[in-house]
């Protein structure tokens, strides 16, 4: 089976009818790979054509809201009583993840706990580089310049495609080793270059990781409404002459001969 990817997040913690906050969506073989879960993520998903229960694998890249909000609201779905959780939901993300778990059962309670045979949490170690191997796919996370919890993902899918996905980060080598030779990057770009803040990469930062890491082709995504004022597709020229896509959501890109191909999702 191809692997596909679907941008269900292009935005940040900033409400917006255009972009809802951070998510990707993986599909790998019968895997259903969710990465991050910000605000609106659960009706994107709806509308990407998979559903709460479908989903095998939740990847937070770190804990913000932006990217975590969703989350109670996730598992609380899938105490829905008419369907019911087949397949078991693996919760991933770096160091602290059991206590920030533990923090939203403390507050929700049984709410957002499933049957000990229906979900594992996966809480990745300290400075090097994790590794997961599945039938569906390969993982590897490594920490990032944003929170101490912060990890980049490269997924592997089952049909060789390979998905680099950034989450917050300001520019550091551990993200251009992970990226390195990636079909498909998925690279953060909040701000314009002239409005550079710590932690955050912009445009042409983006570029210059993309460039280094010799990826296939970057999309640009995690944008800020100031992303939308000026070109910022032109500042990410200044470093990087590759293919390269402005992320929108509900967009879909998947593999084909020579690169990827992008299919945009009809204007709402």
């Amino acid at each position: 089976m191809t692997t596909t990817v679907t941008i269900l997040g292009s935005g940040t913690c900033v409400p917006s009818l255009k972009r809802s906050s951070a998510s990707i969506l993986v599909r790998s073989g019968t895997a259903r790979i969710l990465v991050d879960v910000g605000d609106g993520t659960l009706h994107r998903l709806v509308a990407a054509g998979e559903t709460v229960f479908s989903i095998t694998h939740l990847l937070l890249t770190h804990f913000h809201p932006d990217h975590s909000s969703a989350l109670p609201a996730f598992l609380f779905a899938n105490k829905y009583p008419v369907i019911r959780r087949q397949a078991p939901l693996h919760l991933v993300g770096g160091p602290g993840l059991k206590r920030f778990f533990n923090g939203l059962t403390a507050a929700w309670g049984h709410w957002l706990q499933l049957p000990e045979e229906l979900f594992s949490l996966v809480e990745l170690g300290g400075a090097a580089e994790d590794r997961i191997q599945t039938l569906d796919f390969a993982l590897r996370a490594c920490p990032v310049a944003h929170n101490p919890e912060s990890r980049a993902y490269r997924i592997t899918g089952a049909d060789g495609f390979t998905v680099a996905y950034s989450g917050d980060t300001d520019i550091c080598d551990a993200l251009v080793n992970l990226a390195g030779g990636a079909d498909l990057f998925i690279c953060e770009a909040s701000l314009p270059d002239e409005q550079k803040v710590p932690g955050h990469l912009t445009p042409s930062l983006a570029g210059h990781i993309a460039a280094r890491a010799a990826v296939g082709h970057l999309v640009l995504t995690h944008l800020y409404p100031e992303c939308d004022t000026v070109d910022i597709a032109a500042q990410c020229r200044r470093t990087w002459s590759g293919p390269l896509t402005v992320a929108r959501d509900l967009m879909r890109i998947q593999p084909s001969a020579g690169g990827v191909v992008i299919q945009e999702a009809a204007e709402s």
